[in-house]
């Protein structure tokens, strides 16, 4: 099944989630793992050091009493030489023990009966040695037949084994506990990197199936696209030539129903010169007041007749001025467009200064800012678009200002430039805002005359050049035209033909 663009991000997402829950649970567990660890490591640490020190001090003790006894039995001062060398040594020990040991408080009186015992046995030995040296060996054997010493060092060696033996077993749990931690932690770092592994291989998946589907639907794309340059022409080709078309039906139309209009309006005259003969004719007539088949005919010569001429007459014009204008926009859209280099600085100067003196009446202006080079199009259709819109501008000026008129020109990506003409007049309703580029359609007051297609002409122009019209307005505040063109016309206009 192929595989869209949500459904590829939701896999990575889910993925990358299912990941990220995989890399949290390995690193927080081995964190875990390692503090345990630590811990039996540090456990471990003390014991050793609590089995050398209960080691080092039986062994001090061991050393002290063989000496202690050979020299009793010698009298020879070379045996003390062991005594000596521990003595000193002894204390040191007995205190790092109970420092290892005062924070296990099952074994404090065991401690301190075992400094008690001790430094018993410490001052047993050093008074039999003192006594010997006194010359009182006898009375040093003595003393060690009394069994008190050997009592204190057999509670001395009873302790110091069990406490080695509780050591040892300790070491050995703590061992083992170190090798499960680190067999977990093994197992938990192959089952998270097995899980990142397939985490990974999912998300290779779902990203070679995605780029698979994306260079499928590039080549399908470039499939469809690999002769539209050639459709595109051959397309705007027919529709210039249905265009054509439609222009030459339009004059041809527009011609034959120009035809009997004339006539109509010849016809009109003359029964408009008869109609005056007629009511000058019974104007002059006596009618009598028993005869009023003679004065509906007198208000008929007289009334009726003229005020229907008249409405005849103002038909016929408003019919042959509409006839006119499509003429105009048909001749115009018959015209062959030639492209060329324009100077819309001095094309906007030049279309300024033709309408100054209807400018300059009200006390206006026109100022330009024109920040565009030369354009290539078609000269003359810029040259009627601004004229239309300054024309434009000129009959819908607000009376109770003085007209301000401002051409703009700039560059816009995609290689176009923006002409605005923005002017302070009446202004245009947000509903008309489309309306007004329709023909014959007017907005607001008609209190000027026009047909209504001063802006349709204006709008084919522009597309004819391969642009669009638009408008912002506010009413009362006045207008801005923007028009949006090619900066180069000749690939557009070599479409149509032009």
């Amino acid at each position: 099944m192929p595989i869209t663009s949500k459904t590829f991000v939701r896999s990575t997402a889910l993925l990358l989630l299912v990941g990220l829950l995989a890399l949290l649970a390995i690193v927080g567990t081995n964190v875990w793992l390692v503090e345990r660890s630590q811990g039996y490591f540090n456990e471990i640490s003390e014991g050793r050091r609590a089995r050398v020190a209960a080691i080092s001090l039986r062994s001090l003790l061991q050393d002290m009493e063989t000496s202690q006894r050979g020299y009793i039995i010698t009298q020879d001062e070379n045996y003390l030489g062991p005594y000596n060398d521990s003595e000193p040594q002894v204390e040191e020990q007995l205190e790092a023990l109970e420092a290892i040991l005062a924070p296990f408080p099952t074994v404090t009186d065991s401690v301190v009966q075992l400094r008690e015992d001790v430094l018993f046995k410490l001052n047993e030995m050093a008074r039999t040695v003192e006594m010997v040296r006194e010359g009182n060996g006898t009375g040093a054997v003595e003393r060690i037949r009394t069994d008190a010493g050997k009592e204190a060092m057999d509670r001395i060696r009873s302790f110091l084994s069990a406490l080695l033996s509780g050591i040892d077993q300790r070491l050995a749990e703590g061992d083992q506990n170190q090798r499960d931690t680190l067999t977990m932690m093994r197992w938990v770092s192959i089952i998270g990197g097995i899980v990142i592994l397939l985490v990974v291989a999912g998300a290779m998946w779902a990203v070679l199936s995605y780029t698979q589907e994306l260079a499928r639907a590039r080549r399908e794309v470039e499939d469809a696209n690999a002769n539209l340059e050639a459709r595109v022409k051959e397309r705007t080709a027919d529709l210039g030539k249905a265009n054509e078309e439609i222009q030459r039906f339009a004059y041809i139309v527009t011609h034959d129903l120009r035809a009997p209009l004339v006539n109509i309006m010849g016809f009109t005259a003359e029964l408009e010169t008869s109609v005056d003969d007629v009511k000058t004719f019974m104007e002059r007539q006596e009618v009598g007041e028993d005869d009023p088949v003679a004065a509906q005919a007198r208000t008929a010569a007289t009334t009726d007749l003229p005020e229907a001429i008249s409405f005849i007459r103002a038909a016929t014009r408003k019919m042959d001025g509409l006839i006119n204008a499509i003429l105009k926009i048909s001749r115009e859209g018959r015209r062959r467009l030639n492209p060329e280099p324009v100077d819309l600085a001095e094309l906007a100067e030049a279309t300024a200064a033709s309408v100054h003196h209807q400018v300059s009446e009200s006390q206006g202006e026109i100022v330009t800012d024109i920040r565009v080079g030369k354009l290539v199009t078609d000269k003359m259709s810029i040259e009627q678009i601004l004229g239309n819109m300054l024309d434009n501008a000129i009959k819908y000026q607000e009376p109770s200002r003085s007209l301000r008129i401002a051409i703009r020109a700039r560059h816009v990506p995609g290689n176009r430039v923006v002409i605005e003409i923005e002017d302070n007049g009446r202004g245009i309703a947000d509903a008309d805002h489309e309306r007004v580029f329709e023909l014959f359609r007017r907005s607001g007051t008609q209190s000027k005359p026009g047909e209504g297609i001063g802006l349709a002409h204006v709008r084919t122009m522009v597309r004819s050049l391969g642009g669009d019209v638009t408008l912002t307005s506010k009413l009362g505040q006045g207008t801005t035209f923007i028009i949006n063109l090619p900066r180069d016309a000749r690939s557009y206009l070599g479409s149509f033909g032009a």
